[in-house]
């Protein structure tokens, strides 16, 4: 039903794919999840709180796909990242965008003959959504559109007026475990999975493989990658690391966390362990420069990567490491392990929204918060490399059906439901719908 040369698709995102802009995997998910409608077919808009000092709007691949960049003005005065002057950057979308969506958006897709998706991602764009509801059906647009809003994580839930949204928009969210997590609000979303690139499916060069395990130096080398939180386990992995070398276990943790002031806690607590920290601070471009950067601090215990590191050198980490450390007490979906598994790595996860994983067979999933279980399972996989190599083979295997292009499969299906829902109108042709005309 919803052809791609007859369907726009709107995105609506406080995160998006600029270095400013992404803070964790929301930024990661507009971004790959815009880019696969484009290379479906689909003329596709993403806004969102964009870098300052780059161009408002952009197009690629060959028109489209539509990069807005909003509130730059905001930005300007908050330069430290995407969250800096949060509170300021949501009023300023609920101001501004929804009555520049309709009018500089919207309806001329349907002029058109389009039918329109529009999709919101998270707290920040809950009220937005209403007002674009709002907007649409005072301009007589409303069964020309789909309205969807998407949940990731429970983060500020209670700023949320549920009943409204509900009412406007159909709701979505990224796993079961989330869906559970929504009951307790009182409302019923419908479940599409996050997904990755379909690129990450290619195989890694295994030449890189073997320089950055030499240059890690140690039978056991971790990796661990995201928002310093107390929901990522962070003190489990630490104290995994210093149990392990207590225990006559040569092992290195290379850590990239966030910007959040529990990083100090952390770093306080591998100190406390006794464990040498080494802060890499200097931007790392390839494997070239990873493992240089390695070797220069081969004394280190823990290295904290503290500069950005390139989307292009995650699946070299995670093929490398003994076990990537997605080991998260609250995790909604679960994107870094699944990552980890499509380039052919091993995976230790938590047991909340990870639905893809089943323990043993193409992950671990750690069931609780005791470093002892990160112990015992990174000793096994050390010892009995045959193990780790059929995780490998079984987490590429299962990767595969959660590809981009594959999750778009599910949600054009829950769309047809959604269709019926929303009483959507298909169009007859342009200029059928007389409140475009004049």
């Amino acid at each position: 039903m919803l052809e791609p040369l007859k369907t726009t698709f709107i995105l609506l995102s406080f995160e998006g794919p600029d270095v400013y802009s992404q803070a964790g995997g929301l930024g990661v998910r507009v971004k790959e999840l815009s880019r696969a409608l484009a290379e479906r077919g689909y003329e596709t808009h993403l806004f969102f709180v964009g870098d300052p000092s780059l161009p408002a709007d952009e197009s690629t691949l060959d028109g489209r796909l539509f990069i807005h960049r909003w509130s730059q003005w905001i930005s300007r005065y908050h330069p430290v990242g995407v969250y800096d002057g949060e509170d300021d950057k949501v009023a300023d979308l609920n101001r501004s965008l929804p009555d520049s969506l309709v009018t500089d958006y919207i309806k001329p897709a349907i002029a058109r003959g389009n039918t329109v998706v529009v999709l919101g991602e998270e707290w920040h764009i809950a009220h937005a959504m209403t007002l674009v509801s709002d907007a649409l059906y005072f301009a007589g647009l409303r069964d020309r559109c789909l309205l969807l809003w998407n949940a990731n994580n429970h983060f500020a839930f209670h700023r949320i007026n549920w009943a409204q949204l509900a009412f406007t928009c159909t709701l979505m969210t990224v796993s079961r475990y989330m869906k559970h997590i929504m009951w307790r609000w009182g409302v019923n979303p419908i479940v599409v999975p996050n997904g990755i690139p379909g690129s990450m499916m290619a195989r890694v060069s295994q030449a890189q493989v073997r320089a950055v395990r030499a240059a890690a130096g140690a039978p056991a080398f971790l990796f661990k990658i995201g928002r310093f939180s107390p929901d990522k386990r962070w003190h489990q992995a630490i104290a995994a690391v210093a149990q392990l070398k207590e225990r006559g276990v040569g092992t290195r943790l290379l850590m990239r966390g966030g910007l959040e002031p529990f990083g100090g806690e952390v770093l306080d607590f591998a100190a406390q362990r006794g464990l040498r920290v080494a802060r890499l601070s200097t931007p790392i471009e390839d494997v070239a420069g990873l493992t240089r950067t390695l070797k220069e601090h081969a004394d280190a215990d823990l290295w904290n990567v503290t500069a950005f590191l390139p989307d292009d050198l995650l699946p070299v980490l995670y093929a490398s490491a003994t076990a990537t450390l997605a080991n998260s007490g609250h995790e909604p979906f679960g994107l870094v392990g699944l990552e980890a598994m499509a380039s052919g790595g091993v995976a230790f996860v938590g047991a909340t929204g990870e639905e893809y994983a089943e323990p043993f067979k193409n992950a671990i999933v750690i069931e609780t918060e005791d470093a002892a279980e990160i112990v015992a399972y990174v000793t096994h996989l050390a010892e009995h490399p045959d193990t780790a190599r059929n995780l490998r083979i079984a987490a590429q295997r299962t990767a595969r059906d959660y590809t981009w292009q594959r999750v778009i499969d599910i949600l054009l299906q829950r769309l047809e439901f959604v269709a019926i829902k929303q009483g959507l109108k298909l169009p007859a042709g342009p200029d059928d719908d007389m409140a475009l005309r004049g």
